[in-house]
């Protein structure tokens, strides 16, 4: 089966193929089954996918794009109808469809109007009958033919069952693969990008912060919370350069967690933090600062990564509320320390632009190199002007890496605690690392 990097891919060039359909009939399990991992977050019922998931796919030589997209409805709640434009959206850009019906319903009016619409688009469609589990299912599927837009091609999503076939046809319709290089493969384009997570409780404003700042609407938006069930990354050119905005599930206290796709979504949520080079820790300023936000803001410091505490919703406090928020977060979220905090609306867009310069000095501070010599004159500076107790001394340091920066001290004995925290606030200090983290790895040595 192909195989896949999770997130999106910066292959333009590649041929688009998008999955579309109504809920629940398979689309996810059918996009994982291509991918042959779990991609994208499947359970039995409707409106588990909302946001356009788009991955890298490869099939007999064959490299194109795969998009997942939420279930099609001819009417629905405000969330419904949005989840239907996402849909129409990837249609609309797609070099092929893979048209996906449950074939064990039949043909409803939501599948009948899906198909209206595609047999007005110019890329091909294929027309995906699923959950054919078994042979004798097979009869099943040509009542499909009534939906007009060509020959069902009868598969298992689950199981695996004729997927193979399927994608021999699809590949048959894209263009043919570049030919192979003699010389060595380039590392992959999403290198080296800084990859910066939005996260947050849910219902604080993230997907609408996120879209504002790709400059289109790719992640649902909605005020209902838990509208993000999977985490949705877009890689946008800036004016600091390429980044990968990460859009994450909200995270609410385990204890409160009693849905199984939520959890999942949870698990991606602190993935995508893990993995983040910059968190944006959006909290909703009406709200204050709440026990969760601090869980959370705990959570985010302990991955690693600079934080920018951003305050959504703004410009809803009276200046009495917006003193009160700015005592808490002083109280609550101490432990940031020199963190940038912005305030902003994510609806109106005042205070964006803010975000873009902190999002680079955050990234120059985590990337920060500095040469061993300088490192040498301040730790002899420091330990001339307190030196460490009972004997102990550094007899060397030098910085091994970056992303964050991590320095490594030799010493002739171990160093207490407070000690060490001096010599990290003279690095920080001296070097202008702000916020960012700062690891210190002590080597002990013989006297």
């Amino acid at each position: 089966m192909p195989t896949s990097p999770e997130g999106p891919t910066e292959r333009d060039d590649l041929p688009l193929v998008a999955i579309v359909g109504r809920p629940n009939v398979g689309k996810s399990t059918l996009m994982n089954r291509v991918l042959g991992k779990r991609v994208a977050i499947v359970e039995e019922r409707p409106g588990v996918t909302r946001d356009r998931k788009e991955v890298l796919a490869e099939w007999q030589g064959h490299e194109f794009r795969l998009v997942d997209t939420g279930g099609w409805l001819i009417r629905g709640d405000e969330l419904d109808d949005k989840v239907s434009r996402q849909s129409e959206a990837a249609i609309g850009e797609a070099d092929a469809v893979l048209f996906v019906v449950d074939a064990t319903t039949g043909v409803t009016a939501e599948d009948d109007r899906v198909a209206h619409m595609l047999r007005r688009v110019d890329a091909p469609v294929l027309l995906v009958a699923n959950k054919v589990d078994d042979q004798r299912r097979e009869d099943q599927v040509w009542e499909l033919l009534a939906l007009g837009v060509g020959d069902p091609h009868p598969v298992s999503a689950l199981h695996g069952r004729g997927t193979g076939d399927l994608l021999d046809e699809l590949v048959g319709h894209l263009p043919e693969p570049a030919p192979v290089s003699d010389e060595p493969a380039r590392p992959p384009a999403e290198d080296g990008l800084i990859s910066v997570a939005l996260v947050g409780r849910p219902n604080v404003g993230k997907s609408t912060l996120f879209n504002r700042m790709i400059g289109e609407e790719r992640a649902v938006v909605h005020d209902m919370p838990g509208t993000t069930r999977d985490s949705v990354d877009t890689v946008v050119e800036t004016d600091i350069g390429a980044l990968r905005f990460v859009d994450t599930a909200g995270m609410r206290r385990r204890s409160r967690i009693d849905d199984g796709t939520e959890y999942f979504s949870v698990v991606r949520a602190l993935k995508s933090v893990d993995e983040a080079d910059v968190a944006l820790l959006v909290i909703d300023a009406t709200e204050g600062i709440t026990h969760q936000d601090q869980r959370l803001a705990e959570r985010v410091d302990g991955a690693g990564c600079p934080i920018i505490v951003v305050l959504n919703k703004w410009e809803l406090l009276d200046a009495d509320a917006r003193d009160d928020v700015l005592h808490q977060l002083d109280r609550k979220l101490h432990f940031l320390g020199e963190s940038p905090m912005l305030r902003i609306s994510a609806m109106s867009g005042r205070g964006v632009h803010r975000v873009l310069p902190a999002l680079e000095s955050a990234i120059s501070q985590y990337r920060t190199r500095v040469p061993t010599r300088k490192v040498n004159d301040l730790i002899r500076r420091a330990q001339q002007a307190q030196p460490a107790p009972h004997g102990a001394r550094i007899l060397y340091a030098t910085q091994g890496a970056t992303d964050p920066p991590t320095f490594t001290i030799f010493t002739n004995r171990e160093l207490p605690a407070s000690y060490l925290r001096y010599i990290e606030r003279q690095l920080r200090e001296e070097f202008e690392l702000g916020a960012t983290p700062l690891k210190l790895r002590v080597r002990r040595r013989g006297n």
